[in-house]
This record gives structure tokens, sequence and C-alpha cells, in this order.
């Protein structure tokens, strides 16, 4: 086993990879949604469609991740995912034309894939390899972060008046900071053939496909907030102006989120903790689309980002424990259902709000999907039994 202070390095540069590759990568496009909005050319349907070219490329990389079972090559392409993360956010300062953004925006979710599913995949490699609980709460403590670290500078560049480019321009610096751990300290797994500890009994085929299904449904939940949470903020009045403030609140409720969705997990079991996260992210998403009032509107997003942090972290530690030999490769299966949840939802909400006016629709739309997740997941919950 490694000493600690390399296991504290090692958790430093999954969390650094997480915040880069889907705090900035992807989660940034969140805040600077609406000033994107206001100084370029693009519209409601516009920002939607450039959310699912996003998402196409996180499942591309899944598509990817999928196919690929050696270590040595999921690890080179976590790398390459570290320098196409910086390079998607630099580039996004330097056109307005939707088909440069569009590209991006996909090689910003192929980068995405790389540090949520390859990534996270090496780390639950390492940690069963090297003797720790099979538990990713730490690790993806760096998903929350990047929340906030992506809220906070919005906050800051906006106080500093900085237009569109600049912003981006400015996330692609911190972003080139984040790269150096995440780039020296994650190490190359070995090729062993030893087995982990804490395995459990591969699940039946039904099981898996309403894990499948389950995980689908909660792809679509979390992408109408993640995608459209600061631009629903800003169309309630009392609130105009704080948006990026309410992305900080859902950071700062994401990141210890996942640390105590393991304890609650530990106590009340996988499925059941899940079906928690599920009501909990239900309520986030049904306050905003019943009221603007806008301490609902605040409740809501803290609610959601300590919901769906738990959601992805609880299901993918769950797979990668009963796929302990390659844990990336059953993520990256699984999180395709995922990604095609996140290339429909966020399109259809956009020409739902640019029709109506509201977000109203889209939020109900993915209530309703979260709902049929919770059923789903209560029938895995029998069948497990």
């Amino acid at each position: 086993m490694l000493r600690s202070t390399d296991t504290r390095k090692v958790l430093l540069a999954g969390i650094c990879s997480l915040i880069l590759t889907v705090g900035l990568a992807r989660f940034a496009y969140t805040p600077l949604l609406p000033v994107m909005r206001a100084e370029t050319w693009l519209t409601e349907v516009a920002g939607g469609w450039l959310a699912t070219f996003n998402y196409m490329g996180y499942m591309s990389g899944a598509l990817l991740a999928a196919s690929i079972s050696s270590l040595h090559t999921k690890y080179q392409l976590y790398r390459a995912g570290l320098v196409i993360g910086v390079l998607s956010i630099a580039g996004m300062a330097l056109t307005q034309d939707m088909v440069l953004w569009s590209i991006l925006r996909y090689i910003a979710g192929l980068s995405s894939a790389a540090g949520l599913l390859i990534g996270s995949g090496l780390m639950l490699n390492w940690l069963m390899r090297n003797g720790h609980r099979p538990e990713l709460g730490i690790h993806f403590g760096g998903l929350g972060g990047g929340i906030l670290v992506s809220g906070l500078v919005a906050v800051a560049m906006s106080a500093l008046a900085l237009d569109w480019a600049q912003q981006w321009w400015t996330l692609s610096l911190l972003a080139a900071l984040l790269f150096i751990p995440a780039w020296l300290w994650l190490p190359e797994p070995l090729p062993t053939t030893a087995q982990a500890t804490h395995t459990q009994t591969p699940p039946s085929r039904r099981w898996l496909l309403l894990m499948v299904a389950m995980y689908f449904c909660a792809g679509v939940g979390f992408v109408v907030s993640a995608t459209f949470t600061v631009a629903m903020v800003e169309k309630i009045p009392a609130l105009t102006g704080w948006g990026n403030w309410t992305w900080v609140l859902v950071g700062l409720a994401a990141t210890p989120a996942c640390f105590v969705w393991d304890r609650v997990a530990r106590r009340v079991g996988d499925m059941r903790a899940l079906q928690l996260a599920f009501a909990g992210q239900i309520v986030s998403i049904l306050l905003p689309a019943l009221s603007q009032h806008p301490l609902l509107a605040v409740l809501s997003a803290a609610l959601y980002g300590a919901t769906f942090i738990g959601i992805v972290s609880l299901t993918l530690t769950v797979i990668g424990r009963y796929y302990p030999a390659n844990p990336a490769k059953a993520m990256a299966r699984l999180t395709l259902s995922y990604g095609v949840a996140q290339i429909v939802a966020p399109a259809i909400t956009g020409y739902i709000a640019e029709a109506t006016g509201s977000y109203q629709g889209g939020l109900l739309m993915a209530a309703a999907f979260m709902v049929v997740g919770m059923g789903l997941l209560w029938k895995m919950e029998l069948s497990s039994k």
C-alpha cells in the first residue's frame, strides 16, 4: 500500500481531474450561458443545442471507454482528456461560429467522459488494489467542487465586468493549473491480475437492464437543471443578477454530499439510499416548476446539488464494485443511457422554453422521468431480495 501522503496526492489528482473535465469543461457553460446570450447572438434553442452537442461528445467518450479493456489505454485516454479539456475551454473564446462552438462543446464532452468515467474507474481500481474501502465519495467531491469553483469564478468575473470571451479565457487558465496535479499524481495502473477485495456477485441481466433504465431517468433529471438553473433563476425578478450565486450554492451543497451519501448507503443500503436521493431531486425539480418564490428557488438549488451528486456517485460505485477487474468499462456501459438522456433533454427543454417563455414544461418532464426512475429502483430492490 502506498504511504498516506501518496494516497492524499492520488485523491487530489482525481478531484482536480473532475474539477477540470467536468466542473469547468462541462459545468462552466451553465453560469456563462446568460452572459453569452446577452453579449452574443446565442438564442434559447442554440444554447440548448450546444448542451446537446456536449453530451453527444460525452456519450461518444462513454462508447469508447466501454469498448476498451486495456488499463494502459484507458490511462492514456484519461491524460488525453485532460489536454482536450483545457483546449476546449480556451477555444470557446476564439469564435462565435455555431459550428465551431458545437465542435468545441462536443470535444469538451469527450473530456468529461475521460475524467468522470475513465478517471473514476482508474480511481476505484486504485482504491481496491491498495486496500482502501471501494467508495468514491471523496473522489466525487470534485464534481461538487467543480460546480462551486465555476460558480465562484463566474461571480468574480462578473464583478470584474469581464466580457464573455474574457471569462472563457480566465477559466482556461484555471483549467491549466488544475491540469498539473491531475496529470502528475494519478499513477498508471499496474498490469496485474490480482483481484480486488470487497467484490460482489455480478447482477442478473434483468437487474442490469433496470439499472440502465433507471440511470437514463436520472440523466434527464440531472441535465435539465444542470443546463438551465442559472438561466431559470435570472428570470425571477427578485433574483435577477444572482444566478451565479445560485450555482455557487449548488456547488456548496454538492461538494460534501458524496461523502454523506456514502454514509447513508452504509446504514440503509445502496438501493434505499438511491431512492432517497431520487426523492430529494424530484422535490428540487418541482419547486421552481410550481412556484417562482425566490426562497424556493434557493432551496431547490441546494437540494439539487445535494442529490444529483449522490445519484451519480452511488450508481457508479455500485456498478464498479460488481465489475472490479475493469470498473471503468462497466461504468461507461451504464453511462451510455445517461448520455442518451442528456442528448435529448436539453434540446427539448430549449424548444419548450422558447415556445412557452417558461422552463416549467421542461421541469415537469424531468420530474416525471425521475418518478419513473424511483419505481425502477423499487423493482431492483425487490428483485435483489
